[in-house]
Formats: C-alpha cells, sequence, structure tokens
C-alpha cells in the first residue's frame, strides 16, 4: 500500500510514517517546511519528502491520504482541496494507527497535561528492559532507543496519548482512537486553549478516553489532581489504581524519599526502590505512573525499578547541550506555564545555592500565543534568578505580563536580542535554561558560539 502523509515533519506524523515503512508499505510524504531532523530522519528511512501542499500531489496516486491535524480548509492546502474535489479516500493519522498497527494488540497510553512523552519512555523503556519488545510511538526521541517509534514484536504497544484534536475533519481528542488495555491519566490542567474553551471541555474528553477502557483493563490515575477525580467521578468501569498521594492509602502506589532515590510503596508496604539519575518531583510521579501501568502486563516493581536505574530520559528534557567558560547551556521542551515552574523548580534544588538560574523562553505554543495563560508567566519563573522571554510573534505585550519580576526580565524582540542580553548578564557558574516547543531560533548554538566568542 502507497501512504501519501500531509504534515509529515510532526513528531506524530513523522512516526506514523516510520511504522508505516517499517511495516512494509510505501511511504510519501509533504510538509510546509521539511528540514532536520525529522527531514533526514525520514529519507534515510527511503521516504520522499514534498515542500508545500501542492495540488500537483494528486499525481502520486496513493491508495490512501493520511492528513495531519495542522491541515485545514482553505487556500493554504491546496492538495487538501484537490483531494476533496476528486473524491478521493483519505484519513487522518490516529484512524490509520488504530486501524493497522493497535489492532490486536495490548495498547498501554499514556495521557496527560506534562509529562507524557517522558513516561511514555519510562513505559517502553520497563516493558524493553523485561524482555517483552513492545511497539512505541512517543513525541520525542527516548535515549534508550534512539528512535521515535517502532512495531516491535511483542504484544504491547506504547503510545503518547495526546488529547489534542484528530483532524480537520475529526475534531474528537487524537487519543480517542487508540482504545487502550492500561491508561495513564498522569495530571490534567486547561491547555490547547486554541481549541477547549475551559478545564471542562478537556475533562470530557479525557472521560471519553475512560469509556474505551474494558472492564479487564486497568487505569492509573494520579491521586492529587482534583480534575482527574472528576474525571473517574463521571463514570469507571475498570480497575483504577490511584498513585502519588502523600499519606498512605491501601493499594496506591506512592514514594518516600528524595525523587533521585526513593522507595516505591503500595500502602504502607515497601515494592521497589528506585535511584536514578531523574530529578524533581514531577518524574518521581511519573515514575510511579509508568510502574502501575507496567504490573498490568506482568512486569513486577522490583523490575521496573531496575529498568528505572538504566534509564537514559528524552532528548530536549533538561539536556545539556554544551559548556562554555563554567557556564552551562539547557534545552528543555517546557512551554506550558506550569511545566516552566517545574523545570525551574528541578534544576533550582540540583544545583548549589550560590548558583544562578537564567530562565530562556519563548511563549510558543498555541495557547502561549493567544496569551490565554500570560498572568500565570511570573508565578512560573518566580524561582529563576533572571528570565529572558523572546517577543518575536507575539500578538500581546510579554514586557507587561512579566512586570511584576521587575528588573529580573528582560524582554527581546528577536533571539538575537535575547542572545546579546544573555551574554552580557551570564557569568561563571550560571545555568542558561532555554525552554520552548519549538527550535527556538537555534538559540543553544548561538549561546554557546557567543559565550566561546
Amino acid at each position: 500500500m502507497h501512504l501519501h502523509i500531509l504534515g509529515i515533519c510532526g513528531t506524530f506524523m513523522g512516526g506514523i510514517a516510520a511504522l508505516a515503512r517499517e511495516a512494509g508499505h510505501k511511504v510519501t510524504g509533504c510538509d510546509a517546511n521539511v528540514y532536520p531532523p525529522m527531514s533526514t530522519q525520514l529519507e534515510a528511512l527511503g521516504i520522499e519528502l514534498i515542500e508545500g501542499f501542492g495540488a500537483e500531489q494528486l499525481a502520486l496516486q496513493p491508495d490512501v491520504f493520511v492528513i495531519g491535524n495542522v491541515v485545514t480548509r482553505g487556500e493554504r492546502f491546496p492538495l487538501m482541496e484537490a483531494i476533496l474535489d476528486a473524491g478521493l479516500p483519505y484519513t487522518s493519522g490516529p484512524q490509520w494507527l488504530a486501524e493497522n498497527v493497535l489492532q490486536g494488540r495490548h495498547v498501554l497510553a499514556v495521557a496527560g497535561t506534562h509529562g507524557k512523552t517522558t513516561t511514555t519512555s519510562m513505559l517502553a523503556w520497563i516493558l524493553e528492559h523485561a524482555g517483552l519488545n513492545p511497539g512505541f510511538l512517543v513525541g520525542g526521541v527516548p535515549q534508550n532507543f534512539g528512535v521515535s517509534a517502532r512495531l516491535g514484536t511483542g504484544k504491547t504497544f506504547v503510545i503518547e496519548a495526546d488529547e489534542y484534536d484528530t483532524a480537520f475533519f475529526d475534531k474528537r481528542s487524537k487519543f480517542v482512537h487508540y482504545r487502550p488495555r492500561t491508561a495513564i491519566l498522569n495530571n490534567l490542567e486547561h491547555d490547547h486553549a486554541d481549541i477547549f474553551p475551559d478545564l471542562a471541555a478537556i475533562e470530557t474528553q479525557f472521560h471519553h478516553l475512560v469509556r474505551t477502557v474494558p472492564p479487564s483493563g486497568r487505569l492509573v490515575v494520579n491521586a492529587r489532581e482534583e480534575s482527574l477525580q472528576r474525571v473517574i467521578a463521571r463514570g469507571c468501569w475498570s480497575e483504577l489504581l490511584r498513585f502519588g498521594a502523600k499519606k498512605e492509602e491501601a493499594g496506591m502506589l506512592r514514594a518516600r524519599g528524595e525523587p533521585q532515590a526513593f522507595d516505591v510503596l503500595r500502602g504502607s508496604l515497601k515494592v521497589a526502590r528506585v535511584e536514578w539519575g531523574l530529578i524533581g518531583e514531577h518524574n518521581q510521579l511519573n515514575a510511579l505512573a509508568a510502574i502501575a501501568a507496567a504490573e498490568h502486563v506482568g512486569v513486577t516493581p522490583e523490575q521496573s525499578a531496575a529498568a528505572l536505574a538504566e534509564f537514559q530520559n528524552v532528548r530536549r528534557r533538561m539536556e545539556l547541550r554544551g559548556e562554555v567558560r563554567g557556564i552551562k547551556v539547557y534545552d528543555d521542551f517546557a512551554h506550558h506555564p506550569t511545566a516552566i515552574r517545574t523545570t525551574v523548580n528541578g534544576l533550582r534544588r540540583r544545583i548549589a545555592p550560590a548558583e544562578r538560574i537564567l530562565a530562556i523562553f519563548e511563549p510558543r505554543s498555541n495557547t502561549m500565543k493567544l496569551g490565554t495563560m500570560k498572568a500565570q508567566l511570573p508565578w512560573a519563573l518566580e524561582e529563576a534568578d533572571l528570565s529572558f522571554c523572546n517577543q518575536q510573534g507575539l500578538a500581546w505585550d510579554a514586557k507587561e505580563a512579566l512586570a511584576p519580576l521587575g528588573a529580573s526580565a528582560f524582554v527581546g524582540g528577536d533571539v538575537d536580542a535575547l542572545v546579546a542580553a544573555i551574554v552580557k548578564a551570564a557569568k561563571p557558574g550560571d545555568h542558561l535554561l532555554c525552554m520552548s516547543n519549538g527550535g527556538f531560533g537555534g538559540i543553544h548554538e548561538k549561546l554557546l558560539q557567543a559565550l566561546a566568542g
């Protein structure tokens, strides 16, 4: 079968392409911006990439067009208009995945506003370490695997379950298609303000996911999240295993100890101990979720803890990109205010008290571009010593939003202006924490070069 994928260079659709190619299909694709690293990854798999969405691509005559959610109706996407006019077969990425890859597998889905990629990677690695040879599709690159997707030969398939919408013709959340037997509900806040008017709308989509889990399935739910308790209160028809409560509760998984070395408790009984290189209480909770999900497919907490000791995290999760003159430059995917705060706080707990954090970020997600959460930014950045924000592409005034931070905040009109201000302020011992869900204009290399110069 020949698939032509529209929007192929996104992480999710690129993963679909890799899985389809591994399954023996012919795969081609197009996107508005065809550039590394995704372009080189796909071309290495023998996938032909076309720049743009021109209608002339109908001449490829694929068996089916697979449509990414970047595609909308109208003149920006003439290929989509031509597909509709010609009455040609098309489907969404999640639908194709459900019908051609997930059918017949034990699907373990990881949902939540934050930590999906990291927790999915942890879970896939635990199953791999236990010899289950899982398939997986992750919205990032787990360093233990070096690829974001593979079919696997085992019965299990681990998938990052995104609540974002499926396609212009299917406004349900992607995860409704996956029909998991094991589902992690890690946390839930208002996000994706471009498609969800409020938190209640997202809670409804999460409950649609809960409805798809069979009676023999397991829901792994963060006990600290009131929003998730509301989701479960709407109805639950599967085994429910909560995790993360700070006080002892029968049957619940919780942690005792510091995030880098902690006991895993079931009620008051110790069932495993995790010692690893990750920082932050958020990763401790991610680990509990992964351990609880893996147990559902026969992996003991002790086995999971042994796997996590070898877990190398995901690229772009507090990834050290370089060090010049005693100044460290990190790359992190944080973009929601809660994720920014969690990332800054995690780094704060790891470094010496006298060392400074320079938080450097661009509000690039659709939610942040709308300014929906701009009032939360001072709260997100309060543990940083200095904050630097990229104003480029924003319709709202970042200086005004960051005014509560006073002289510790700088707003630049573009990346080059930010680099100049950061290099002027930086001194040995500083930690430069760059946060974005995009490439951030290559700021990491620009900083390293400027610091070296």
